[in-house]
């Protein structure tokens, strides 16, 4: 049977003496601050992405578009699931979630779009997701094992980043080139 590295009587009393930091003990080993400034930057991302994809969908127009304004929508709600995952997570660590929408882009890894031709949406969202894939792949291995669980969250919302990044290019190459 393996032991823990310290004995459970000191576990309890250091327990009992930083109660008010919630998750937070002497084991996390990363940078409390800049770990939550990250999740607030990746939520601002998220939400930029929902409004990006929300817009897609309202204003997709032509032949092929309710099938794309289906992948739209289903994109802009798991968004909103990652957003609000971040949100959480934020607070768990102890900080706010930074919800301005005077500062949302800037501070957004991906940018918002308002292109009207399909094929420009598509290839505009799936910018996007490259972006949040490469932005998340660097997140996990910044965090490493000094906060597992919010490296586990980003790891979740990384595999389904992926997936969209997987969906837009299958729609890229499904569409003809010349929807005028």
């Amino acid at each position: 049977m393996a032991e823990f590295l310290t004995d459970v009587k000191t576990l309890r009393e250091r327990a009992r003496q930083e109660i008010g930091k919630g998750p937070i003990t002497e084991a996390y080993g990363a940078d409390l601050d800049r770990v939550i400034q990250v999740c607030n930057e990746a939520l601002a991302t998220e939400l930029v992405c929902v409004l990006r994809y929300k817009r897609h969908y309202y204003t997709a127009t032509g032949l092929h578009a309710e099938g794309v304004a289906a992948e739209f929508r289903q994109h802009a709600a798991e968004e909103q699931e990652h957003a609000d995952l971040l949100a959480t997570r934020i607070v768990q660590l102890g900080g706010e979630p930074d919800f301005n929408p005077d500062t949302l882009t800037a501070r957004s890894h991906a940018e918002y779009d308002e292109s009207l031709d399909l094929i420009e949406m598509i290839k505009e969202d799936l910018v996007a997701e490259r972006v949040a894939v490469q932005s998340y792949t660097e997140i996990v291995q910044w965090l490493g094992d000094g906060d597992p669980t919010t490296r586990r969250v980003f790891e979740n919302l990384l595999s389904q980043e992926e997936e969209h990044a997987d969906d837009l290019r299958g729609l890229l190459e499904r569409l003809p080139r010349d929807l005028s």
